[in-house]
């Protein structure tokens, strides 16, 4: 059994993450809400909700916790052309809610290179993309949108605390749309002093970019060191609604 929090429960009412079970790996408790107060709180423990249409709210912090230190990024040679010629334009948060749906849409094993193991079109519904709607309107949650032709083929989104960056989903319309984006957004989290970015769970398509896993205790102390304030990050990309080069 897993403890069960109810809607009207504090944010703080998250069990210790120590008592997540071994199988499902991280699998912690059940229930709550999806309120801005309660995922930060979430984010803050190293906690992060994933549940399918139909399931209660199921909240997790696996172990290992796969991660990618933002100096430690890997760009293969093939990545590295399509960033220098595929013509694409880089955006930080001018189409937040495209983004939402294009990680949301069903994808093929080709194309599923979502930050989230899973296919987000199974867990990304209604009640998640609303909650992250709402955390993008508090200036927590940021989207990096890959752009070609004035159409958008690719991107990310994630939500941005203290010196730490949670990637929640990807996805790619094009060739190494959402890779292009995810390089963009390490360099700029680099060169602000965010060492981290939290990729939840185990997949090959991170590890081929220099993601790893990590034990679940060294990943609660790089969050205690990294999160100090429960405000947004300031200019954490460059210029509000602002395009960039890759």
């Amino acid at each position: 059994m897993i403890p069960w929090l109810r809607p009207g429960d504090p944010p703080t009412a998250f069990p210790p993450v120590e008592t997540a079970l071994e199988e499902p790996d991280g699998l912690l408790c059940a229930g709550g809400d999806l309120s801005p107060e309660r995922l930060l709180e979430a984010y803050r423990r190293g906690i992060f909700p994933w549940f399918s249409a139909g399931q209660p709210i199921l909240w997790w912090s696996p172990d290992p916790r796969m991660v990618l230190f933002t100096d430690e990024l890997k760009v293969s040679r093939s990545l590295a052309k399509s960033i220098r010629n595929k013509g694409y334009e880089l955006r930080f948060d001018t189409a937040f809610g495209a983004v939402l749906e294009g990680c949301a849409a069903p994808r093929s094993a080709r194309d599923a290179d979502a930050m989230n193991a899973s296919d987000a079109g199974t867990w990304l519904g209604a009640p998640m993309r609303a909650a992250y709607t709402a955390l993008h309107d508090a200036g927590y949650a940021h989207s990096v949108e890959t752009w070609r032709d004035g159409a958008l083929v690719g991107g990310l989104y994630g939500v941005a605390l203290g010196r730490m960056f949670y990637g929640e989903s990807m996805f790619a319309r094009e060739t190494d749309a959402s890779k292009v984006a995810l390089v963009r957004l390490v360099t700029l989290l680099h060169g602000q002093g965010v060492p981290l970015i939290d990729c939840q769970q185990e997949t090959q398509h991170l590890a081929t970019l220099g993601a790893k896993a990590i034990p679940r205790t060294r990943f609660a102390a790089i969050l205690r060191e990294l999160i100090h304030s429960a405000a947004p990050p300031p200019g954490w990309h460059p210029g509000a609604q602002g395009s960039t080069t890759p």
